[in-house]
């Protein structure tokens, strides 16, 4: 018998893909369900074989560029755990914002608490994170789950639902939006940081105390009492900021000029209130299962395998100094659909450890010994304006070959995530793992992707970049 055909497998395939059909059918709308078969027989919704590849088959194919004299050689790498409060869910914020199981695939996420469909800009900052430094950006990448064809039972997902109505809420409020600063400095000099990591957290302190002053004064006076008793005094307190900030820096080195152009502030208003929430596991085209108690989802499952170990590091550039990035920038990495977007964003992810140097668009088996690793390397020439783009990827992209920019793009530290999973060799070599992926994609390793929100204070982005442009090597 085959293992697709198991007494275990089927009840299990069935299950899911009745309860997906069925909860289609609940809400209104139309789906087809990925996992059914014929009477009798389970659908193969393991990956296929040819997905797989001995490492020791695939040839060197990684050469980071050498730096030139001056390049930002340094390192930050910051801790953020192997989520282990178990955060999963099938959103993504950035390419589907307010779809509910838009992603049809789960995603682990590290770093920010609340990170969900629903999450915008507001809710992100006033969250807690899994991170040691206090970064709160939102790290999150699909899960890897070993699949046998067996009863496999995943613990309880963190139920998301506060999460969503807190981001709901902070959708409508009205708050201020000031411009990033931490973006704008030159090089600062290793003598004037710690009085200007004062002083950002002082700018960062401002704003959430306006924040909270318009939110307690609600509906008193309109936009001229914001105005005039809010964002005024505002612009006074950062001026004089901004100033501390340019005379620390000059005491040093060229005293930076036009930072009191970054002084006046706006308000952002918040989305209609009458809007109505998008009802959960629904979009336009139809109805989207969300997984169930078991972490399961059509076409998705199998046991989670959490990474044995997560590294998150921020690289500098081989041919000059970086700039910080701006806060609530998004980037990603790799393509969810690469079977209807085409290869063009596609990225090769798989290794092994031990192999760095070698990566492929496959599942690989590793010798023993060696564990299962992807390697996820962020686009870094950001172009100098925008923190996200109608398709979420030319407001920052690649360097050439040589590490270099475009015209008109700037280098920001190159985030690097680095995902280490213990699958055993018997279950690599029977090829009975795979990646979280849309049904369309057949579990293709080709398809793996990672996605980064910028929430990080001004004052951790200012020691991000100056650690990378010292050369240094951080750990926060």
């Amino acid at each position: 018998m085959s293992r697709t055909q198991g007494r275990h497998r089927l009840s299990r395939r069935t299950k899911i893909a009745t309860g997906g059909l069925a909860l289609a059918i609940a809400v209104g709308g139309i789906v087809v369900a990925t996992t059914t078969g014929n009477t009798g027989e389970a659908s193969a919704d393991e990956a296929n074989p040819a997905f797989f590849v001995d490492i020791l088959k695939v040839k060197p194919n990684q050469f980071d560029p050498r730096p030139v004299s001056g390049a930002a050689t340094g390192t930050f790498t910051v801790d953020c755990g192997r989520n282990e409060n178990q955060h999963f869910n099938p959103d993504n914020f950035i390419a589907q914002p307010g779809v509910r199981n838009g992603a049809q695939h789960l995603h682990d996420y590290v770093g920010n608490l609340s990170t969900n469909a629903d999450s915008n800009n507001k809710s992100l900052v006033k969250s807690g994170t899994t991170c040691r430094n206090g970064d709160k950006s939102a790290y999150f990448w699909p899960v890897v789950r070993i699949d046998t064809g067996e009863e496999e039972k995943n613990e309880p997902a963190k139920v998301p639902d506060g999460d969503r109505a807190q981001a709901d809420r902070e959708a409508k409020t009205v708050q201020v939006a000031c411009p990033d600063v931490a973006s704008k400095l030159t090089d600062i000099p290793d003598q004037a940081m710690a009085e200007v990591d004062s002083n950002l957290d002082q700018l960062d302190s401002q704003a959430d105390e306006a924040n909270q002053r318009i939110a307690a004064t609600q509906g008193q006076g309109g936009q001229d009492f914001v105005r005039n008793a809010i964002l005024n005094p505002l612009k006074d307190r950062r001026s004089a900021i901004l100033d501390r900030i340019a005379i620390a820096i000059g005491r040093f080195a060229q005293k930076p000029g036009n930072l009191g152009d970054l002084a006046p502030c706006a308000t952002k208003p918040g989305k209609d209130t009458g809007t109505p929430t998008p009802p959960p596991s629904t979009t336009a085209g139809g109805a989207l299962p969300g997984q169930d108690q078991n972490n399961e989802l059509p076409g998705n499952d199998g046991k989670i395998v959490r990474p044995q170990r997560v590294q998150i590091t921020f690289r500098g550039s081989p041919v000059g100094k970086v700039v910080a990035m701006p806060r609530f920038l998004r980037v990603l990495y790799g393509d969810a659909k690469v079977s209807t977007n085409g290869p063009a964003n596609a990225k090769a992810s798989w290794t092994c450890t031990g192999f760095e140097n070698r990566v492929t668009d496959k599942y690989p088996i590793c010798p023993d010994g060696s564990k299962v690793k992807r390697i996820h390397t962020f686009p870094s020439c950001w172009d100098g304006k925008n923190t996200d783009s109608a398709n979420h990827r030319t407001h920052i992209v690649f360097p050439d070959q040589f590490g270099r920019c475009g015209n008109g793009f700037k280098a920001v530290p190159q985030l690097q995530i680095s995902l280490t999973y213990d699958i055993p060799h018997d279950i690599q070599v029977k090829k009975q793992y795979k990646v979280d992926a849309f049904p369309q994609e057949k579990h293709n390793p080709g398809s793996d992707h990672d996605d980064f929100a910028n929430v990080m204070s001004q004052r951790i982005m200012n020691g991000l970049v100056n650690c990378v442009n010292r050369g240094r090597i951080c750990r926060a």
